[in-house]
């Protein structure tokens, strides 16, 4: 019998051993991975790799030291991956904001879910182990929520921006609260579980609350905050276990969300407070009164100017992913090079639902990411282009964020569209963008509006070039 007992104690040993093996490649899989998805040529290597470094975590998991409930695991993992093997195979370029900020929030929840089982168990757990689970079910209740509502935002499930006075501070308030609940559960022996329960429904109830007033131009920021939450959510939650492979990788997405987040709010020239706390994209901004008028231009009209340029770019924004129109402003492209003018992308940092939503419809359409330039690296080509094609972009090509300091977008970068010799505005109607205010670009001399669906009016541009 201690013979027996001896070589079950080395398994076990031998099984621990090879499980922290396997979390060292899968942290190793996980940071590669990271790194081929900065670019978009190795985008799809690194989410290959990321992927098999999440399919190694969860195999090796059966292996754990005193694991049960395989039945329950493997249900779990069989459902689960066979939903989003379906719903990633089924959703459209265009509504993939939708999907990352709905998958975002089911990593907030799954670490909340973490921390409320550590909870209910938690005469197992260390005070300081107890301590990181609460502030993992924390944050992760509060990016589950508020993910919930950014996706419901996104998908048009709720149109309507919520603000009242005092919000602020009763938003401060339930905070607060489920910061006490979540103190009280870490001091108290034995925490009663009403208490838990009222933890968990004020850091719901927060992470609604704050995504509610937060408008549609602000989305792509908001969803990297999320993503960082998230990640910081799964990373205290692998303390709380003494977990290596999620608190590798929760720490991983966290600094990622984190410089994003960053780098989203630095596009918009904004601070993270003001996008969070603000009202913008209320509609109803300030600024100074817009001069002159528009000045529409026919379809016809608008393909001759490209046809005749030698240098045009190419602006697209939201747009241009509603029509689906990015196949066909391919093919005009392409067209207008056969035909001898030099054809560029121009992309703001913020156009579009969430980071890089223009370039990825753009490659989904096959255009060559030689092609695709950010803010930084076409804005001086701006003056010397004979025409500016802006398929459904408003705000990141408006000229008052370099000219009109009582303009909500003010000191925001933005792309040079107006130094071009001429800008063709491919737009549904006359409405304001996501800041609410007017777009003084549509009202200069060297700019045409083309007014109608995006698709519509690129087959219109590619006919009449072709029969030129």
């Amino acid at each position: 019998m201690n013979e027996l007992l001896t070589q079950l104690n080395e398994l076990l040993i031998q099984n621990k051993l090879l499980i922290e093996i396997v979390y060292f490649v899968v942290a190793l899989l996980f940071i590669l991975g990271l790194k081929q998805m900065s670019h978009p040529k190795t985008a799809r290597k690194g989410i290959i790799w990321a992927g098999v470094g999440m399919a190694a975590a969860m195999g090796i998991t059966f292996l754990y030291p005193n694991m049960g409930n395989f039945l329950l695991i493997s249900i779990a993992l069989v459902v689960g991956g066979g939903l989003a093997w379906w719903s990633g195979k089924r959703v459209e370029m265009t509504n993939m904001p939708q999907m990352i900020a709905l998958y975002n929030g089911m990593g907030g929840g799954s670490a909340a879910a973490i921390g409320a089982i550590a909870l209910l168990h938690h005469e197992a757990h260390s005070k300081a182990l107890l301590s990181l689970a609460i502030a993992g079910g924390l944050i992760g209740s509060i990016s589950l929520s508020a993910s919930l509502v950014a996706w419901a935002k996104l998908d048009g499930k709720m149109n309507r921006v919520w603000r009242f006075a005092g919000q602020k501070y009763l938003n401060l308030l339930v905070l607060l609260g489920a910061i006490g609940m979540g103190v009280a559960m870490a001091v108290l022996p034995e925490p009663p579980l009403a208490l838990t329960l009222g933890f968990f429904a004020a850091s719901l109830a927060y992470g609604a609350m704050m995504a509610v007033p937060i408008g549609g131009a602000d989305m792509p920021v908001v969803i990297s905050l999320f993503n960082a939450c998230t990640g910081l959510a799964v990373a205290f939650e692998g303390f709380a276990l003494q977990n290596n492979a999620m608190i590798i990788a929760g720490t991983v997405v966290g600094a990622a969300g984190s410089l994003l987040t960053q780098l989203m709010a630095k596009a918009m020239n904004r601070s993270l407070g003001n996008v969070l706390f603000s009202n913008f994209g209320e509609g109803g901004g300030s600024g100074e009164a817009v001069k002159g008028s528009m000045k529409e231009a026919a379809p016809q009209d608008a393909a001759i100017s490209l046809a005749y340029a030698a240098k045009a770019i190419v602006i697209p924004g939201y747009g241009m992913a509603v029509a689906q129109a990015q196949h066909k402003l391919w093919e005009l492209a392409q067209l207008l090079e056969n035909n001898g003018v030099e054809v560029k992308f121009a992309i703001h940092p913020v156009a579009g639902r969430m980071p890089g939503h223009m370039n990825v419809l753009l490659a989904e359409a096959g255009v060559p990411y030689d092609k695709i330039l950010d803010l930084d690296e076409i804005n001086a080509d701006f003056a010397s282009t004979d025409a500016v094609l802006v398929i459904g972009a408003n705000d990141v090509v408006n000229p008052v964020a370099r000219t009109d300091k009582s303009s909500p977008i003010y000191g925001m970068p933005i792309l040079n569209a107006d130094m071009a010799k001429q800008v063709l505005v491919v737009k549904r109607g006359k409405g304001v963008g996501f800041a609410g205010i007017e777009n003084h670009l549509f009202y200069l001399d060297n700019t045409r509006m083309v007014y109608g669906d995006a698709q519509k009016v690129i087959v219109e541009l590619i006919n009449t070039i072709k029969s030129l």
